[in-house]
């Protein structure tokens, strides 16, 4: 199977990709290798962060040259292995779930968490998009990717002999020669239409791989711009028809520019000096360029964030935690590479979240060495209570945090951390069931009736989030002493514009080994609605230690849960007002679902594309005029056990939606400030991703929301609001069918700012 379908993989756990490679020896390369060839320009040896941890590679994906993939499955028996090894930590490259806590990865990472396994894991390379943050669980540390210090810098020097540009280079000089746009390099078919052209040139301004015309190409440097592919496989399509150096620019502002070994001479630029060596070669007849030889530089300001890094707010718990937890290097980083995979260089340079996530798994095997009684938990506490900022502004700018978590790992500091947040089991068990219940109705009883919080905004995080303060609320905290001498605190707040911040005690003496519990009460003043106000908490001791945690804070005018389901008993939940004055809570619903049966064979590529069929079914749905809410779903009840689907929906040529969750069950929503005034077309995909058996069958559901009430769901509320009080809803139904699920939701009025619908699932028996 392995060499039928990727002939260039080893059937082992040997590395032919360079990922995995590049992760490990990073985390615990040996000390002090010597480079070779053309890395050694950015130094003569290397060093992983734990030079002497013992690594144990566990392969789970599978491809090579971008084929391929990393299945759950593999990931999950890998997990569960490496607990059973006896693995001190486990470092996790790979992306993940942004929402769902109850993913099939994170759940093995719940477990080896509980087995004292510490969990380093990426939070993914979709920045600067906000809310894109993988790994959202708090028993992960997720980590986003920073710059450092040492760079490459070259210079493109245009034939006009006044312009000079400053970019980003490893590579050697060039030139002059003749430069060509590769947007007019572009290879256009035979009889191609006018869509099909501009295809062509969109792919060629890529440089995408096959997009080039050589007679155009040969001999010249090429500008290529950024985006859609890797960069490196940019200079492969100029090497491959017969180009000698490539200049690269940023395809947005606000970018980075990365110094990697390319196929061809290559300098990156940024976005403006692109755009102006583009105008450069349009307005002149014989454009040429030089490029420079590339050279060191070992004071370039640092940390920023990566641009690349996935950033916060957290899209799970409702904004209640804070993810990424710390920052650490994740740009141009030198490591070892598998050469099979990297033109037969030992070393190379790559970028991403997946270079900074293991830089923190050695830096926790150099803690746990350090300290072998502490737990996961502490571990991660300890780097980021000790953690720095990055330069990227403020460190009370919730965007700067939403980057950075609790900062720049520092590990020094970390050793002796003074105070820790601890947390095990039962936390991470309370955690899920404030934010994902379903099915839990038991477990989560006993723990609120054992006193763990109900609120996922009270887990002993090292950082506070709150994603919906209304009006006024109160976290505690218990911190540890795992120093060696009792110490006494003293708690300060900083930032957090228009929230005032109470501290009960603010002042506090904790023996060694000994616990306090904390009160943070957030009171909004003067802060804007619906929108994020960040700060810094620091706890001081009188012997010198300084723990420090981030605070994100979103006030809202009402608190209310985003779903509610049940089975069709009266249903009474909680909201919490912001403001005072009048409110009412209206039904909208509930409805039944149309449903549209089929089946779906494996994608033998795993690689959904549109307009592929293999193993792919699309189905026209609609949305209909005067919709509020619109979910479609897939269940696992309704696929053969083990299967994996997922869904796309598009808008003509344009992705408006996807649910990819490991298994089955997946939902796509869109919501409606206003009811849709006409019917919009959609077409929704539904891929075979990880197919058991020759096809899966699967029930498609499709349920439109309108703007008024059905009559089978009414609506109690209390007909006014009290700043920092509390509300409760009830539901009530009649007349629904049995064995139907129906949606429906509860619409708020009453002021401004108030938050979308609450969404009612009702599956009756």
């Amino acid at each position: 199977m392995v060499e039928a379908d990727f002939p260039n993989e080893f059937n082992s756990a040997r590395d032919a990709d360079g990922h995995g490679t590049h992760t490990a020896t990073t985390a615990g390369g040996n000390y002090d290798v010597a480079t070779a060839g053309e890395v050694s320009f950015f130094g003569e040896s290397i060093s992983g962060i734990a030079p002497r941890a013992r690594i144990a590679a566990y392969k789970v994906c599978w491809g090579y040259g971008g084929e391929g993939g990393c299945a759950d499955s593999d990931s999950v028996a890998a997990i569960d292995q490496a607990v059973a090894d006896g693995v001190d930590v486990i470092n996790f490259s790979i992306s993940g779930t942004s929402t769902n806590f109850r993913d099939a990865v994170e759940i093995a990472f719940l477990y080896a968490a509980d087995a004292g396994v510490f969990v380093a894991a990426s939070a993914g390379n979709s920045g600067p998009t906000a809310s894109t943050v993988a790994h959202p669980s708090p028993w992960i540390t997720t980590v986003a990717a920073g710059t450092h210090n040492r760079t490459g810098k070259a210079t493109v020097s245009l034939g006009d002999e006044d312009s000079v540009y400053i970019g980003a280079s490893a590579t050697k000089a060039v030139g002059p020669k003749t430069l060509v746009d590769s947007a007019k390099a572009a290879i256009i078919p035979t009889g191609a239409d006018e869509d099909e052209e501009d295809a062509a040139v969109l792919a060629a301004e890529l440089c995408a791989p096959g997009s080039l015309d050589q007679d155009l190409v040969t001999g010249n440097i090429v500008l290529c711009k950024r985006g859609d592919y890797a960069l490196v496989d940019k200079s492969a399509e100029v090497y491959d028809k017969g180009g000698v150096g490539m200049v690269l620019y940023n395809q947005s502002t606000g970018l980075n520019t990365l110094a990697l070994f390319h196929s061809v001479p290559t300098v990156h630029v940024v976005l403006e000096d692109g755009l102006e060596i583009k105008a450069y070669i349009a307005g002149t007849d014989e454009p040429t360029a030089s490029l420079s030889d590339a050279g060191m530089t070992l004071d370039e300001p640092a940390p920023y964030t990566a641009s690349f890094s996935s950033r916060g707010p957290l899209l799970g718990a409702g904004g209640d935690l804070l993810k990424p937890d710390v920052i650490a290097p994740g740009q141009d980083i030198l490591a070892g590479v598998s050469p099979a995979g990297y033109n037969g260089r030992l070393f190379d340079l790559l970028s991403g979240t997946s270079m900074s996530s293991p830089h923190v798994a050695g830096l926790a095997a150099l803690l746990i060495q350090a300290h072998p009684d502490w737990s996961p938990m502490a571990v991660k506490s300890a780097l980021m209570t000790t953690g720095y900022d990055v330069l990227d502004g403020p460190n009370t700018n919730p965007l700067v945090i939403f980057r950075q978590g609790a900062g720049h790992v520092r590990p020094n500091e970390a050793v002796d951390p003074g105070l820790v947040f601890d947390s095990s089991w039962n936390d991470w068990l309370a955690f899920i069931c404030a934010t994902q219940p379903a099915g839990l109705t038991a477990t989560c009883d006993a723990l609120a009736a054992a006193g763990y919080p109900t609120d996922a905004s009270d887990f002993n995080s090292p950082s506070i989030a709150i994603g919906d303060l209304a009006g006024v609320q109160t976290v505690t905290r218990t911190v540890t002493n795992v120093s060696d001498k009792a110490e006494t605190y003293t708690v300060t707040s900083t930032g957090l514009a228009g929230v005032s911040v109470t501290v009960t005690p603010s002042s506090f003496t904790v023996p060694k080994g000994g616990t306090q519990e904390v009160a943070f009460t957030f009171t909004r003043t003067t802060a804007a609605l619906n929108a994020y106000v960040g700060g810094q908490i620091t706890l001081a001791g009188d012997k010198g230690n300084v723990v420090r945690i981030p605070a994100v804070i979103r006030p809202v005018a009402l608190a209310a849960p985003a779903s509610v389901s049940g089975t069709g008993d009266p249903i009474s939940y909680d909201v919490s007002f912001g403001y005072t004055g009048p409110f009412t809570a209206t039904a909208r619903g509930l409805v039944a679902p149309a449903t549209t049966p089929g089946a779906v064979a494996q994608d033998p590529d795993q690689t959904f594309v549109r307009g592929d069929s293999t193993g792919t079914v699309a189905i026209p749905v609609t949305i209909p005029a005067g919709t509020t809410f619109q979910r479609f779903a897939l269940f696992d009840s309704d696929v053969t056990p083990g299967s994996d689907l997922d869904v796309y929906v598009y808008q003509g040529t344009t992705l408006v939606g996807a649910s990819t969750n490991g298994g089955s069950d997946e939902e796509v929503n869109f919501s409606f400030a206003n009811p849709t005034v006409a019917d919009v077309a959609l077409t929704l995909y539904v891929h075979g991703w990880g197919v058991v058996g020759d096809t899966s069958p699967f029930v498609l559901y499709d349920w439109a929301i309108p703007g008024a009430a059905a009559g089978n769901m009414t609506v109690s509320a209390p007909a006014s609001a009290t700043l920092g009080a509390t509300g409760t809803i009830g539901l009530t139904f009649s007349g629904l069918v049995p064995a139907t699920k129906y949606l429906g939701s509860v619409a708020y009025g009453g002021a401004a700012g108030l938050p979308n619908p609450t969404i009612v699932a009702v599956t009756t028996p």
